[in-house]
């Protein structure tokens, strides 16, 4: 009973009538709603097709586009959807850091209730004689602050500390994924920097077979050549037409999906500004480059701290065989009015201490320890696998130089083998067989050449990807 009921007892019908109501109304107030109290999931991040689209930025425009590398990779950074899911990620990591820290916060509220009723004590089965049926109207005015708070919550903390190291490894992992768009929108350059280079070199091809058509046709009217070497400057000439469509094509749908990388506009118009650079890349200490890449690497950064999320989610699932303390308090102002009131508050607190519920605990931690044994597991692939990522790009850089190295010298050999057989044809020493050979030779020889220039490019940005230095790319396209 309240003080003011005590103190005017001229109210205690009142009181009565109150107490009754609040009786009706209590089991509806004083359920709250139970959050739960273990760490949600992350949402859902970027997977290795993300890094393959990305949001368009901007309007197309009539003008054609120099496009760099440094440009294209700046774009990619900003409009990837790769690198924007992350970024969502780790705004969601956040979130979910902020919710896991307020249960260990007091929980302070303020209501202001006013109330006007009128209560039939007959229908509620009262029949106290001298009272009347029906009490009211009245009302009264409640201005009332609230205080919960959880002064001992082992596995609040726990759960904290969990969703502060997830929130940590999803910022690093906005970090490695923007190194995952360098190499990304960096590949995708260096393909179209690829087709370009082939459709070049089959225009050239063309040409010189168109010419080596005419001289068979012109050797043939003057009767000095037979018409099987017009046939076969015929084939050879439509062969490298059909094979310069194909080029075109390839050009095409990769520059398409260089736009789709980097968030360009498809209709909008572009050419590359770079060409394909080469530079002889100096031999590393492999011991010392895989250390380098274990200090660095992001995504393994991320994976200990999520190591260390799933510890501290072992600990909370033991932390829930602790008492927890618990105090809820109000104080507040009631009365008819304002200017006719009191203050009354009440303070209490709960001490909580899980009795019988083996089966739930056991069950909890042993989740809680597999997702742990699970992570530990992982962690240590993915040790494994950044002295993999270092090895082989480093053996993919060694084949690729060579590669490059003899093409080089094919590439010169053919087509001075070329330009020896169309000499021998002109002065009739033999017939065009050896032209046509010599002219698939160099078609081969520059496809080889352009092929290995592509491969050597991507293997430069896929160590610089797996040193976690994805954003200092220069430094290994032209050469450590």
């Amino acid at each position: 009973m309240s003080p003011d009921c005590r103190k005017y007892p001229q109210q205690l019908f009142w009181c009565a009538a109150l107490a009754l109501m609040a009786g009706t109304m209590a089991p509806g107030m004083l359920i709250a709603q139970q959050l739960p109290t273990s760490i949600p999931g992350q949402s859902a991040g970027p997977t290795a097709g993300s890094f393959q689209g990305s949001v368009t930025a901007g309007q197309a425009t009539g003008q054609t586009l120099d496009l760099s590398l440094d440009d294209a990779i700046q774009r990619a950074v900003k409009n990837n959807l790769g690198a924007i899911l992350s970024g969502t990620q780790t705004a969601s990591a956040k979130a979910q850091r902020l919710s896991q820290l307020q249960p260990l916060l007091p929980d302070v509220e303020f209501n202001a209730r006013e109330a006007e009723m009128q209560v039939d004590l007959a229908a509620q089965g009262l029949r106290i004689p001298g009272f009347p049926t029906i009490i009211g109207p009245f009302g009264y005015t409640d201005l009332r602050a609230s205080l919960s708070w959880s002064l001992l919550d082992l596995k609040a903390l726990r759960s904290y500390m969990a969703a502060k190291h997830q929130f940590n490894a999803a910022r690093l992992s906005e970090q490695d994924a923007r190194d995952m768009v360098v190499l990304t929108a960096g590949n995708a350059y260096m393909l179209v920097l690829a087709d370009q280079g082939r459709v070049e070199s089959f225009q050239a091809q063309v040409a010189t077979a168109k010419v080596s058509l005419d001289q068979a046709n012109a050797n043939h009217e003057a009767g000095t050549a037979p018409k099987l070497d017009v046939l076969r400057a015929q084939v050879d000439y439509q062969s490298l037409q059909q094979q310069l469509i194909v080029a075109q094509n390839s050009l095409e749908k990769d520059k398409l999906a260089l736009a789709r990388v980097i968030g360009l506009p498809l209709d909008q118009k572009f050419n590359l500004s770079d060409k394909a650079p080469y530079a002889a890349f100096d031999h590393l200490d492999v011991d010392a480059t895989i250390k380098q890449a274990h200090a660095n690497r992001k995504d393994l950064a991320a994976m200990v701290e999520q190591t260390k999320a799933a510890e501290e989610q072992r600990k909370g699932a033991t932390a829930d065989r602790y008492p927890t303390v618990k105090v809820d308090a109000d104080y507040g102002d009631i009365g008819v009015n304002v200017r006719h009131s009191h203050g009354t508050g009440d303070a209490q607190g709960t001490l909580s201490v899980p009795v019988f519920k083996e089966f739930g605990l056991r069950g909890e931690a042993q989740v809680a320890q597999s997702q742990l044994d699970t992570q530990n597991a992982q962690l240590s692939d993915m040790n494994a696998q950044v002295d993999a990522d270092i090895r082989d790009a480093l053996l993919d850089i060694e084949a690729a130089q060579k590669q490059v190295e003899v093409a080089k010298s094919s590439v010169e050999l053919a087509n001075e083998a070329l330009s020896e057989a169309q000499q021998r044809y002109v002065n009739g020493v033999s017939d065009n067989l050896a032209v046509s050979q010599a002219e698939q030779s160099v078609a081969q020889a520059n496809d080889q050449y352009v092929s290995s220039l592509y491969r050597d490019n991507v293997a430069k940005l896929s160590l610089a990807r797996a040193l976690g230095a994805g954003q200092d790319y220069k430094r290994y396209l032209g050469g450590k």
